[in-house]
């Protein structure tokens, strides 16, 4: 995996594979083209595919994980084409880090209202006392909740409350995440990292073979349920979003 990327730095150290997500050095910020959505697939598939991994860490930079809009970023011209690229990525982001056959722990910190099912696929996951998590980019922007949230979320809060919080843009801060089991921990933020390390130092330490039989098995169902749903609602995200751009244009 010697591909350089511009939003990912990627640290290695004894089978351990660290992505820190970021924006020129900063927190990380999320663009539907290019940046993040493009890099972290790629980078996901090149771990899969790296039989010297033992473990990943999936982690962020400065105080949010990933609260916002690279705004930098110029939109390319919409169109059918368009979003068969970004349906594309979009399918990658997911499957590719569901491909990963070792491991993986997120440690969260601060806001996680991009793309926060991401860290929440992970094996283990970890958040620092001012995480909250929601997710921003879709309903109450007036985007389709398809491309993978509404499979993650409903499976993760249960089908009322995963709908309820997709449609209200809902934050939910780390003691309550604590509490709904969607994370595993919770600790001071300048534990977080630390934290992450010593869980992967743990289980790169066992069997290799054992580690990559527990993931398969342990994402077993998500990838059956993604893989059922997910170019559907993909799908169904870009028909919303081009019949909305022939509207205003119209």
């Amino acid at each position: 995996m010697d591909e350089h990327f511009d939003t990912i730095a990627i640290t290695r150290q004894d089978g351990i594979v660290e992505l820190r997500l970021h924006h020129r050095g900063g927190s990380a910020l999320w663009a539907p083209w290019g940046g993040l959505h493009r890099e972290l697939g790629r980078a996901f598939a090149g771990i899969a595919a790296d039989a010297d991994v033992r473990a990943v860490i999936i982690t962020g930079t400065g105080e949010d994980f990933c609260a916002g809009f690279d705004t930098g970023v110029a939109p390319p011209p919409l169109s059918s084409a368009m979003w068969d690229v970004i349906l594309r990525e979009g399918r990658d982001l997911l499957m590719n880090l569901l491909a990963i056959e070792v491991p993986v722990i997120a440690a969260v910190h601060g806001a996680a209202f991009v793309h926060a099912e991401i860290p929440l696929l992970a094996d283990i996951v970890l958040a620092s006392e001012t995480a909250r998590f929601a997710d921003k980019a879709h309903a109450i922007a007036g985007v389709v909740p398809g491309d993978g949230v509404h499979v993650v979320w409903p499976m993760l809060l249960g089908p009322n409350r995963g709908r309820y919080f997709l449609l209200t843009g809902q934050e939910i801060a780390a003691r309550e995440a604590l509490s709904l089991g969607l994370v595993g921990e919770v600790l001071p933020a300048d534990r977080l990292t630390d934290r992450a390390w010593e869980h992967a130092r743990a289980i790169a330490a066992r069997p290799p073979l054992a580690n990559r039989y527990t993931r398969l098995l342990l994402t077993r169902h998500l990838k059956e349920r993604l893989a059922a749903e997910l170019e559907q609602g993909l799908t169904m995200e870009g028909m919303a979003v081009l019949a909305g751009m022939n509207i205003s244009h119209g």
